[in-house]
């Protein structure tokens, strides 16, 4: 990650460019307020260090330059100071710097006040990917109307269950529940590339259109891998190519894209994996009528042990009822299929379960016993 250095003081920033360099960043050194504030215009640079007193502009006055300007991104900045007292602090942070360092500085404070602010960017960037990818997803489905929405509202609850209480319990923490719950959002976005002969095919795949659908998990874990290796310390790039990559693996190994069993499968691609097929059956869709909660749930249950994770099928049960308030609250702004006359529930048996998942969900490639 790139740092822009702005000091009048030649052994200081000497000193700078030196540390910086040493924990890997790439240095740019200017030696005024103004120089500084050109190359941030640029566009290029989100880290900024700069000394409080210098020539042309102050340090305070190229905080206040930074700020006013339109950006589309954030400028983290760390004023580099001899002054001291609560005064000078606020005077600071009222021009619009970030943090402070006290001159002489301490090479591993610099350290982690950098690393503080690379948090800080990163928590921008990552909001901004995840939105804009998952809107890109959703953009080729627009049937599944609020899916996404509904997904993360399952997840979040499925996490806060499963932190209470169950054998992952060590797994899982606060963090990690936000995490998924930012993440799960993206977990079709491989649905960009399948043609929309396929994609939006009204009726049943066949077994060759399936083996196209089956490709979205690869293309979708690929890409954000991609992504991943360009910033490996961006760990919602981690979580969201695992769940794009194993939300569609089974508990018994016979999911796809690697056939992955038990453990084997992500803890985040498990989870995903009940929200999304749960939102599947309780949603119309172009190909199917939407099924109710207790038909669902049916269709949950029989997989337990064998396309879900059994704890997380049992945190599901503990939890139905806010699944339930969450599918009512973001409905689809959809108008409700026309319903037969004369039309009743089919009943709730595993050989309907099993008939469900070989034939109509089948098709959105959630479930196939």
């Amino acid at each position: 990650m790139r740092v822009l250095v702005a000091d009048d003081d030649s052994v200081t920033s000497v000193m700078l460019e030196y540390c910086l360099e040493q924990f890997g960043y790439e240095v740019t050194v200017v030696d005024n307020g103004l120089k500084a504030l050109e190359l941030v215009r640029t566009g290029e640079y989100q880290l900024v260090i700069s000394d409080w007193s210098m020539p042309k502009m102050t340090g305070l006055e190229l905080c206040r330059q930074i700020r006013k300007r339109p950006s589309s991104s954030y400028t983290y900045i760390i004023l580099l100071t001899s002054h001291e007292g609560t005064d000078s602090v606020v005077e600071g942070l009222d021009a619009g710097a970030d943090d402070f360092i006290t001159k002489p500085f301490q090479p591993e404070e610099l350290h982690v006040r950098l690393r503080a602010g690379e948090r800080v960017l990163a928590l921008e960037s990552r909001d901004v990917t995840i939105f804009a990818l998952a809107k890109l997803a959703e953009s080729r489905d627009l049937e599944t109307g609020a899916h996404l929405d509904r997904i993360r509202e399952y997840c979040r609850i499925l996490c806060e269950n499963l932190l209470e209480q169950g054998p992952y319990t060590g797994e899982i923490d606060g963090d990690f529940g936000r995490m998924v719950y930012l993440t799960s959002p993206l977990h079709d976005i491989g649905k960009v590339g399948i043609p929309d002969r396929i994609l939006l095919k009204p009726g049943k795949l066949t077994d060759d259109e399936f083996e196209v659908m089956k490709q979205h998990a690869l293309i979708g874990s690929e890409t954000l891998d991609a992504a991943l290796q360009t910033r490996p310390q961006a760990q919602f790039l981690r979580m969201a190519r695992d769940i794009a990559r194993s939300h569609h693996e089974k508990f018994d190994g016979t999911g796809y894209p690697f056939g992955l069993k038990g453990q084997d499968i992500p803890l985040c691609g498990r989870i995903v994996a009940l929200a999304d097929v749960y939102d599947a059956l309780t949603t119309k869709r172009i190909y199917k009528p939407a099924f109710s909660h207790d038909e669902s749930r049916a269709i949950i249950v029989e997989g337990s042990g064998r396309h879900f994770d059994p704890a997380i099928v049992n945190a599901f049960l503990e939890t139905e009822s806010e699944f339930v308030e969450v599918r009512q609250r973001i409905a689809n702004n959809e108008s409700p299929a026309p319903v037969e006359p004369g039309y009743r529930p089919l009943p709730l048996l595993p050989s309907y379960a099993q008939s469900i998942g070989r034939n109509v969900i089948a098709r959105e490639s959630v479930i196939s016993w």
